[in-house]
């Protein structure tokens, strides 16, 4: 059976991640209506904007794209999953919502990681061999489009993946099912991005 992953958004949203969890074994659910959550198994907060940095407990130093709504909708959908124990992929922004549900904060502006040329770019992640995702085993490369990255860890999330000048590529809880990555698997080439998601879709069944 294929399940179903809630992403907030309007239903034409989002389109690569549908097609890309799709490919990796699941029903992507893209809409606002709250009825979606008691039929889905898991959720994927996907890249966007910043996170407004009040809630986090700083000044604007370099938010950009903010968005109030999506910001309170996330962070309330994430804590209804987060208690009942459902599984929570976040991606790029998603990792920074995650981060700042647990009390973590942000690097407002992180250099070298954003796009260029309008391209995303490409760098090696080291993983921690302790990381409880079989998926980020070793040395990988993934790609980066962010320039806001976690800074000081939220209560109970360890870091499992670091960039080669220390940027913080993937987080994961110590005993809920909630994992994320500053990286972009739904549009990184190679298995690597599709073996993260099959995984979290398997989680979630």
């Amino acid at each position: 059976m294929r399940p179903r992953i809630w992403i907030w958004g309007e239903p034409g949203e989002f389109p690569n991640y549908r097609r890309a969890l799709e490919a990796a074994g699941a029903e992507a659910w893209v809409t606002r209506s709250a009825g979606a959550e008691a039929l889905c198994r898991g959720l994927v907060l996907p890249g966007g904007g910043d996170v407004e940095p009040w809630r986090y407990g700083q000044p604007d130093a370099d938010c950009r794209d903010a968005d109030p709504v999506r910001d309170a909708a996330e962070l309330r959908l994430l804590a209804r999953f987060v208690r009942a124990g459902r599984p929570v992929l976040g991606i790029c922004r998603g990792l920074q919502v995650i981060n700042v549900y647990f009390g973590g904060t942000l690097a407002q502006d992180v250099p070298g990681h954003g796009r260029t040329g309008g391209a995303d770019r490409l760098h090696p992640v080291r993983t921690d061999r302790f990381s409880l995702c079989p998926q980020w085993r070793g040395t990988m490369t993934v790609n980066s489009a962010h320039h806001q990255a976690a800074d000081r860890l939220g209560e109970r999330l360890r870091a499992a993946q670091w960039a080669p000048d220390g940027v913080v590529e993937a987080l994961e809880h110590r005993t809920r099912p909630v994992w994320a990555v500053q990286w972009h698997p739904e549009r990184l080439r190679g298995p690597d991005g599709l073996a993260l998601l099959a995984a979290f879709a398997d989680r979630c069944r």
